[in-house]
């Protein structure tokens, strides 16, 4: 009979017991894998049997189902991209962004926001006063023919939110903004080069999350610059969005690797609202609730 950790009363006594099963069961798995490996040796095709079949279970691969994920050749939805509010912007019209901030900004929102304009081409920093409302510099930067806004929100001088309106008609995203990292901050950091980026948006899958990547996507021309070999990436994981900017470094003509240049911060999705900024009146395509995270393989974009 065999006694377990849990029915010893003597504290020292329990963990010596734990530490003889744990040293037992990890000498009885290194044997195995001792066994595979000749056994894998033997016969090459068990180790491409156990490799297919050895797939991890991941909160990505095993997420609830959602009806409203995109197949990889949806018809509706690609009709529906084509003449949706960010189209014109995938056939070759160039964006002019204006980036601004909460009245009297702190000096790392300022910072940030600096980053944030040597990522995006075509954008503009504006400092705001106390006497500028959003919905005035939104109606302002309509007639100017912008075609984003951005609004850095800060709080206790930290840069805390994100709010993105698209221009001329919405729609409005506003985003939680966290860790925060200055390209400076980054180890072994590269220096930014005025050359456009590529663009990368993964795992945005659902409609919800397509939405918000034309959006993402919609700041940027359309027009790449190899040449600067600079990389800017929106990741999707569980709804949080993680960017990074890469340069590519090519070694030897056959390996390459990655710098990173920075910033870096995480962005959650609060809210959708179709049309311009409107929080009193504003119709909401989508928003976040507590009541919504009823596992966490549920996820929305």
């Amino acid at each position: 009979m065999t006694i377990q950790p849990s029915e010893i009363k003597n504290k020292a006594k329990r963990e010596e017991l734990y530490a003889k099963q744990k040293k037992a069961k990890n000498k009885a798995q290194r044997q195995r894998r001792k066994e595979i490996l000749k056994e894998e040796e033997a016969d090459p095709s068990l180790r491409e049997a156990r490799l297919r079949e050895n797939i991890p279970q991941t909160q990505e691969n095993t997420r609830e189902f959602d009806e409203a994920v995109i197949l990889e050749a949806d018809e509706e939805v690609q009709q529906d991209e084509e003449v949706d509010e960010f189209a014109q912007y995938f056939n070759g019209q160039a964006p002019k962004v204006l980036i601004t901030t909460t009245p009297n900004a702190g000096n790392k929102t300022v910072g940030f926001v600096h980053e944030l304009c040597s990522i995006i081409p075509n954008i503009e920093y504006v400092k705001r006063g106390k006497k500028f409302e959003l919905q005035k510099i939104v109606q302002f930067c309509r007639n100017r023919e912008y075609t984003d806004v951005m609004v850095v929100t800060e709080d206790h001088k930290e840069p805390t939110h994100l709010t993105l309106i698209h221009l001329p008609e919405g729609p409005t995203a506003h985003f939680r903004l966290t860790r925060v990292k200055g390209g400076k901050e980054i180890s072994g950091h590269g220096r930014a080069t005025s050359h456009y980026p590529e663009l990368i948006l993964n795992q945005f899958t659902t409609r919800l999350g397509h939405t918000i990547g034309r959006m993402f996507a919609a700041l940027f021309p359309q027009v790449p610059e190899f040449q600067g070999r600079q990389v800017a990436t929106f990741h999707n994981q569980r709804d949080f969005i993680f960017f990074r900017r890469h340069r590519y470094v090519f070694k030897s003509g056959k390996r390459v690797d990655l710098q990173e240049i920075g910033p870096r911060f995480t962005l959650r999705l609060r809210w959708l609202q179709k049309g311009l900024y409107d929080p009193a009146n504003g119709e909401y395509e989508w928003m976040y609730k507590a009541d919504l995270e009823t596992s966490r393989r549920r996820v929305f974009l």
